[in-house]
């Protein structure tokens, strides 16, 4: 995970606590419609993905880490889901930095660039038929790839409506 400036300047000041951080993912298929994912060189599988950078539009976001991480010059057509949050969202790394992270979940059309990786945390790009997917190292749902952009995935728990009036 590399850090940028933002991040940096507030972990200075919170040390390794909870940060809260908006996140992006994109679900990006071929013509045969299998998903695009990436291996990192510590061997987890992913999909494109990364933070909202301050003064970033989500959809800008998902632009810029699509090019920065695959070299593909995507465009957002299809808002599919919003995950995390709470334990599933919540991450500790090696560094004992604890970040929990909401991700908004495009669905991306290729609309130029050249698929190569383009850092050196991506050891492998490679498209899987869903059924076919690695472990995915992120908690995404299955139900991400199943969604056509007519309606989007979103998690639910139908104790959160009463817990909001018990407080």
């Amino acid at each position: 995970m590399s850090k940028s400036a933002y991040q940096e300047n507030i972990r200075q000041k919170i040390g390794h606590d909870l940060l809260l951080m908006p996140g992006v993912a994109a679900v990006i298929r071929d013509r045969e419609g299998r998903v695009l994912v990436q291996q990192s060189k510590k061997g987890y599988w992913n999909l494109p993905a990364g933070a909202v950078d301050p003064g970033e539009k989500p959809a800008q976001a998902i632009v810029r880490e699509v090019f920065e991480e695959t070299g593909l010059v995507a465009r957002p057509v299809a808002l599919i889901a919003v995950t995390g949050g709470g334990s599933d969202g919540r991450t500790e790394y090696d560094n004992r930095d604890v970040v929990e992270s909401t991700t908004i979940i495009f669905a991306c059309d290729v609309v130029g660039g050249e698929l190569k990786p383009q850092d050196d945390e991506t050891l492998k790009l490679e498209y899987f038929a869903v059924d076919d997917l690695p472990p995915i190292s992120s908690e995404y749902k299955r139900e991400i790839f199943s969604i056509d952009g007519s309606s989007a995935f979103f998690e639910w728990d139908d104790s959160w409506l009463e817990q909001a009036t018990s407080s």
